[in-house]
């Protein structure tokens, strides 16, 4: 008996179902704060405000409701643009010196911004801000709320920063440091303060939670010294491996559900 030709089956592996951000609820719609925080504007606490103050429309008309719900083909308005609720982005990078961190000002020259413009099509913004001269860890992201949580004073995000100075720093300024001191905009003082290298005095570690505008440099140079460099080299538990001077990367969904969980 003559044998049948085997017949061969090719089996694609099913893909995993992605939901995309902002995706609606079962009904087909999605809150209305929930596509707002989506959009990269804000948190979805603060797309509240911006609703109960009537600075939103939709398809036209002003919602002041809170809880009020939309769809995506919605067009829905806020300081004169329409919104599209974006997938999320994440995306680590060890800056550079040398770059202005703003997303927004065309006077700025160069800025951290073209360092990740091929990254995706999405518009995204620094969380936070390096100076010029200061190199190391900077977050880009379109999640509003979790920059609001990076940002805000009250959670506290640790940084650990790498700082060299023009002198051997003394033991009785660490001292200091770690104690609190006094600057114009109020009291500092370290979480953590230590020297790196025990053969150059010059080299310290400081960790801070502070936002505050040039916090660390102030803090050394209210002592006198002057800040040679300055390398953010830890982030909200984010870190610089693997990651060279100029290069970026995306957030792994672990890192991004602990920055997010923390």
């Amino acid at each position: 008996m003559k044998e049948l030709p085997k017949k061969i089956i090719t089996l694609k592996k099913k893909q995993p179902a992605i939901e995309p951000v902002g995706a609606p609820l079962g009904d087909g719609l999605i809150r209305l704060n929930r596509y707002i925080s989506n959009a990269g504007i804000c948190s979805r606490r603060d797309a509240d405000k911006l609703i109960s103050e009537g600075l939103v429309t939709v398809n036209g008309q002003v919602i002041t409701e809170l809880g009020h719900k939309v769809t995506l083909e919605d067009e829905i308005i806020f300081d004169g643009k329409r919104l599209n609720p974006e997938r999320k982005v994440y995306i680590l990078l060890n800056k550079p010196k040398g770059f202005m961190t703003t997303s927004d000002d065309p006077h700025a020259g160069r800025t951290v911004m073209e360092l990740v413009s091929n990254a995706c099509t999405e518009r995204i913004y620094p969380v936070g801000r390096l100076d010029i001269q200061t190199t190391g860890l900077l977050l880009f992201t379109n999640d509003g709320e979790l920059t609001t949580k990076l940002t805000h004073p009250s959670f506290e995000k640790k940084k650990v920063y790498h700082v060299e100075l023009d002198r051997d720093f003394l033991p009785e300024d660490m001292e200091k440091i770690a104690n609190g001191i006094e600057l114009e905009d109020g009291m500092i003082a370290a979480d953590d303060i230590h020297r790196i290298d025990p053969d150059d005095a010059r080299q310290v570690g400081i960790e801070i939670h502070s936002g505050k505008n040039r916090i660390v440099r102030r803090i050394f140079e209210h002592f006198g010294y002057h800040v040679e460099k300055l390398d953010r080299v830890l982030f909200a538990g984010l870190t610089k491996k693997d990651l060279p001077r100029g290069r970026y990367r995306f957030l792994t969904p672990q890192e991004i559900n602990f920055l997010k969980m923390s």
